[in-house]
């Protein structure tokens, strides 16, 4: 292990060291933790995690080696992975490889050999910040570092094209599904194609007219990284789209962005949720679920107009907004993720109610 240095906006530096043989060039970065104690795989190649070094507050990652069937997106997206330690032994029947080795042909600097508890509470109480990771002290610039701001996230992650993709699931609907890929995880196109026919994925830039062009009975609006407040051109295509009465299902990023589209306010949060063990409550029916979620932003309770739309969930936690469902239109949305990957999949059950939504259009 090679010695590095991790240095926060606020001064702190904690010295610890970088892999044998992996990256360790310098990288500034929002530093976000995430409580998962399982699910590496998925969280490093979640492109919602884009510009950003992801803490794990479990203190030993690698068990379960690498996973390619698991990925969430074709390549590790976080800029900088940080564990308390990292083996290099894993013990997994289905796994292809080493973690570390997995890190390295990425080129993502893999940062270890601190106490990322007491790193993780420093993020809940200061909130997020930015940080640096470097093996030389004389480079740190505590301007820059602060200066640092994730920009055109979703348009560095989102597909180029449109693509089409057929499912062999027995006794689907024969309906088509346009995914707006906004930094779309695997999952939700898996999950999609064990209930529809078609799915077709759609970049962040389509517009509501070529989006109208693939004949879809469904619309979905994917996860995706940044401030969603940034993405002023896909909330105006996204208002297009309401007004066709398609009906639309939005997840994480895709749940902000209908917000937005029909007024509503989004800020972002102290620390974000990210993890496997999120409790969400549904407030038609008092149930409370545990979901993964992945999120530094979220809707403004407040600013939610009940002309417009109802609260569907609230994070138990915190209280703040995970779910509306639409009056005006055939739509609803949700801040978690129900399609998991990795985290339980207490809520996978908002895939059938989008495709009755579309029974029912």
């Amino acid at each position: 292990m090679r010695k590095g240095y991790l240095v926060l906006e606020n001064g702190k530096i904690f010295q610890g060291g970088f892999l044998d043989g992996g990256a360790s060039n310098d990288v500034i970065a929002e530093i976000v933790f995430t409580t998962a104690m399982t699910g590496y795989i998925e969280t490093l190649t979640d492109k919602s995690y884009y510009g950003q070094m992801i803490v794990q507050s479990f203190p030993l990652i690698g068990n379960c080696g690498v996973i390619p069937e698991d990925f969430e997106g074709g390549k590790i997206a976080a800029s900088a992975y940080i564990a308390r330690s990292f083996t290099d032994m894993p013990s997994n029947f289905r796994s292809r490889g080493r973690l570390t080795g997995m890190l390295a042909a990425n080129g993502v600097p893999a940062f270890c050999g601190i106490d990322t508890r007491s790193l993780v509470k420093i993020i809940r109480e200061r909130g997020v910040m930015n940080a640096m990771l470097t093996d030389n002290l004389s480079r740190v610039d505590f301007e820059k570092i602060k200066a640092y701001k994730i920009i055109d996230a979703v348009k560095s992650v989102s597909s180029r094209r449109t693509e089409e993709f057929l499912g062999d699931e027995k006794d689907v609907r024969n309906y088509t599904v346009a995914l707006m890929d906004f930094g779309a995880k695997e999952n939700i196109k898996r999950n999609l194609l064990k209930r529809v026919k078609r799915v077709a994925v759609v970049p962040h830039n389509a517009t509501a007219r070529e989006i109208a062009a693939v004949k879809p009975d469904g619309i979905m609006l994917s996860n995706g990284p940044g401030d969603p407040a940034e993405n002023v051109g896909i909330v105006n295509e996204i208002s297009e789209l309401i007004r066709t009465g398609i009906p639309i299902f939005g997840i994480c990023l895709g749940h902000q962005l209908l917000a937005l589209a029909n007024g509503f306010l989004t800020a972002k949060l102290k620390y974000g949720h990210r993890g496997a063990n999120q409790p969400v409550k549904n407030l038609s029916d008092g149930r409370v679920y545990i979901s993964s979620q992945n999120h530094g932003y979220a809707v403004v309770r407040e600013s939610v107009d009940e002309r417009l739309a109802d609260e569907l969930f609230i994070n138990v936690n915190d209280g703040t907004n995970e779910g509306l469902v639409y009056k005006k239109f055939k739509g609803f949305s949700v801040q978690f993720h129900p399609e998991a990957a990795g985290g339980p999949v207490d809520t996978e059950y908002l895939f059938d109610d989008f495709i009755r939504l579309i029974d029912g259009r």
